[in-house]
């Protein structure tokens, strides 16, 4: 069942916020280093209404997840469509090209169920960058709750800008052609099989206005490098939590109090991935046990 497109018309807020935030951008011709950037940097706050009932639901159902296992919550990982746009305003006039960012990864901590009807009390901020000249990591964190509990989720995202490569010695390229790609371990047993389909980004562009090209447009997809379209990062994540609730979880979604992943290799689309467990309460999103990883990470339950 696609996932209709009435659902744009919830995504207002993000669409201006992206568009607002890609052409300053493009104006103010960043120099590629952050020196002038100053972190903390602002807090940005918000009071949002409830999200429409229908478009909750349908994200639940498009990520796999089960609507009744939330009874009038919604899912931590459907962060992105209301925190998003405060995030985006986060990096407004820092000197890094942002058109260039990519997704590495995000731990979620959640502290509470997030009611569904009631307005949410979000706040975002980037707390710091880690600069080493040939990357810059950007930590974003983005608070939702409640007048009455207003830190229920804590969010930090971890965006990638890859800056303008330096000259490396012999030994020094060699150690980076070598460091092992990330892989799903031998002994890790499958919770869940996903079939993704072409669209797959499309749908979720529309649940969380994320219209990034890359993610549903062939040809600009190839343009970046890329077979195809690539799914988001975080449709990724939202699987894989809903995958372990339902698969060793027994659907019970408010045990998970920690989830921490890294996006270790775009997932291109159509896609065949298992969702993974192995070890000491870890994760991945990968081919099969010995195969590539698109998804790495760990997560903690509560009894």
């Amino acid at each position: 069942m696609s996932v209709s497109s009435t659902h744009i018309f919830s995504q207002g807020p993000m669409l201006r916020t992206l568009g607002a935030t890609a052409l300053s951008a493009l104006l103010d011709k960043p120099s590629g280093a952050g020196g002038s950037t100053t972190t903390p940097g602002p807090t940005i706050s918000r009071v949002l209404p409830p999200r429409p009932e229908a478009l909750v639901r349908d994200y639940i159902r498009h990520v796999g997840g089960d609507a009744g296992a939330y009874k009038g919550a919604l899912p931590p990982h459907m962060f992105p469509q209301w925190g998003f746009s405060l995030a985006a305003e986060t990096l407004r006039g820092i000197s890094y090209p942002i058109l260039k960012v990519m997704n590495g990864g995000c731990k979620l901590e959640i502290k509470g169920r997030i009611p569904s009807n009631e307005p949410l009390h979000v706040s975002a901020r980037l707390e710091d960058i880690d600069d080493d000249g040939r990357r810059a990591v950007l930590h974003q964190r983005i608070v939702t709750g409640t007048e009455k509990n207003p830190e229920l989720l804590v969010a930090h995202l971890y965006a990638i800008v890859p800056l303008a490569k330096e000259k490396k010695s012999g030994d020094a390229q060699t150690a980076r052609e070598s460091k092992p790609k990330p892989r799903v371990p031998d002994e890790a047993k499958e919770l869940a099989f996903l079939r993704l389909g072409s669209d797959a980004g499309l749908e979720f562009a529309k649940l969380t206005g994320d219209f990034n090209p890359i993610h549903w447009i062939p040809a600009y997809a190839r343009a970046m490098g890329f077979r195809s379209t690539i799914l988001h990062g975080f449709s990724t994540m939202a699987r894989a939590f809903e995958g372990l609730a339902k698969g060793k979880l027994s659907g019970s979604v408010s045990r998970i109090s920690t989830f921490d992943v890294r996006f270790t290799k775009p997932l291109t689309l159509p896609a065949r991935v298992g969702i993974y467990v192995a070890g000491d309460r870890k994760i991945y999103v990968g081919d099969a046990p010995g195969g590539g990883a698109y998804l790495e990470g760990s997560y903690e339950i509560t009894k």
